[in-house]
């Protein structure tokens, strides 16, 4: 992935240096596994962990030649090596390595999302609480439909993002597993005690059942879920952007003293940010696909799959470390405008309560029928002649007789659509 969507903490996992690394972990491991069952000298297992070094220019200089970069990975460590060499990389098939490798790496990342997750959902529970008790007008389609709470908002936010990390979780633990199992995966050469010391100490469960490789189901779901997550952090920053809108404007981005909006229109104020949230959520979409594509192997074992997550899972982590981090930015940061939210609750002059007038009609004893007819008869003249709802509502006879002034004005009031969030905060265990 390019620079400017890669957090340091991030690239730094996927760096060659880092995946060697691992690489050198396993195979060390794996060596002191061998002299635990009294396969090879203790004294060369010593050696191997205490002398073991590669150096990536070596190993692409040595890739050139073998266009294999485990070998020429375990060529580069042998060079490093005396007479212990012949016991390194003993009874392994590469992907016994690169397989296991990828998983610890792929658990570091995870981490990472994870940390920033936590983090977006503070922020989130943080505005749902200070928001609980303002109002703003809910719209279904687009469209005004009637006043709620802008923190529940965020309540529903929190509580998906709250989501996310359960399946992170799961896909954590689906991606979790390593394999020492040989060429096939039948343990021919290698004993599976390797595997089970190996995991182990790597933090790995090993797979029950494996081939050459370890089943691409397994990263699919953990791509995938990336995905689930992308799809939450444009929900919101769609959300958001939608809300910046000049006609609107309830809610804003963040933006910064010296930020420049247009290069041609000095009063432009963005949701750039948001906008390339929206943007890199396509890009772990895409991924999920890709990953999709990786689960079907010739005969479960071949490597089809290993160019395309050379790509896809390093840029799938490192994008949704950055939007996520870019969306906790934007909500603990968010401007919010309640005295724009109380003009536009007046925007349609009152249609929003029109199903409350409609239940104290039905409650006066009109049937829902006669009471639905006659309110909405009144809100589309309001919507047409662009005049008072409550107004046209005061003109009808059976409605002045039946509710009176004080009942009808009562039907006008947005906290009654405020009444019961905290039942609702208290189903989410929001205090």
């Amino acid at each position: 992935m390019i620079e400017r969507y890669t957090r340091p903490e991030m690239g730094r996992i996927w760096n060659l240096e880092n995946r060697y690394r691992k690489f050198l972990d396993v195979e060390i491991l794996a060596s002191e596994a061998w002299a635990e069952l009294g396969a090879i000298p203790r004294e060369a297992a010593q050696k191997i962990a205490q002398n073991s070094a590669f150096n990536v220019e070596r190993i692409e200089e040595l890739e050139k030649e073998t266009l294999h970069d485990v070998v020429a990975f375990t060529r580069c460590v042998a060079e490093s090596l005396g007479e212990e060499s012949r016991y390194f990389h003993y009874g392994l098939t590469s992907y016994d390595i690169v397989d296991t490798a990828l998983s610890v790496l792929i658990l570091e990342a995870t981490e990472l999302i994870d940390e920033g997750l936590e983090e977006l959902e503070k922020a989130l529970k943080e505005q749902a609480l200070k928001h609980k008790e303002t109002p703003v007008v809910g719209k279904t389609h687009g469209v005004h439909a009637e006043p709620t709470s802008l923190g529940l908002k965020f309540a529903l936010w929190y509580s998906e993002v709250q989501r996310d990390r359960e399946r992170l979780a799961r896909a954590k633990k689906t991606v979790g597993v390593g394999k020492l199992s040989g060429a096939v995966g039948n343990f021919a050469h290698i004993d599976p005690f390797i595997e089970e010391y190996v995991c182990r100490k790597l933090g790995l469960e090993p797979d029950p059942v494996s081939t050459q490789v370890l089943q691409r189901d397994r990263h699919a779901e953990f791509t995938s879920t990336l995905a689930v997550i992308g799809t939450t952090l444009e929900k919101m920053a769609l959300e958001v952007r939608n809300q910046q809108r000049t006609e609107i404007r309830e809610l804003e981005e963040p933006f910064y003293s010296g930020q420049k909006g247009s290069s041609a229109m000095p009063h432009k104020r963005n949701p750039v940010t948001c906008e390339q949230v929206c943007g890199l959520a396509r890009l772990l979409r895409g991924y999920a696909g890709t990953a999709l594509e990786n689960v079907a192997l010739w005969h479960e074992r071949d490597i089809s799959h290993s160019s395309v997550e050379r790509v896809i899972l390093p840029d799938a982590t490192i994008i949704a470390d950055h939007i996520i981090r870019q969306m906790v930015r934007v909500m603990e940061e968010l401007r919010v405008y309640p005295d724009q939210m109380a003009c536009n609750l007046e925007a349609t002059g009152g249609l929003i309560y029109s199903q409350k007038v409609l239940l104290e009609l039905v409650e006066s004893g009109l049937s829902r029928e006669e009471a639905y007819n006659l309110v909405q008869d009144c809100a589309m003249e309001a919507w047409e002649k662009g005049r008072s709802f409550k107004e046209a509502l005061t003109e009808k006879a059976v409605v002045r007789e039946r509710l009176g002034d004080e009942k009808l004005e009562s039907c006008f009031d947005p906290g009654h659509y405020l009444r019961r969030v905290n039942h609702i905060y208290r189903r989410l265990g929001l205090a």
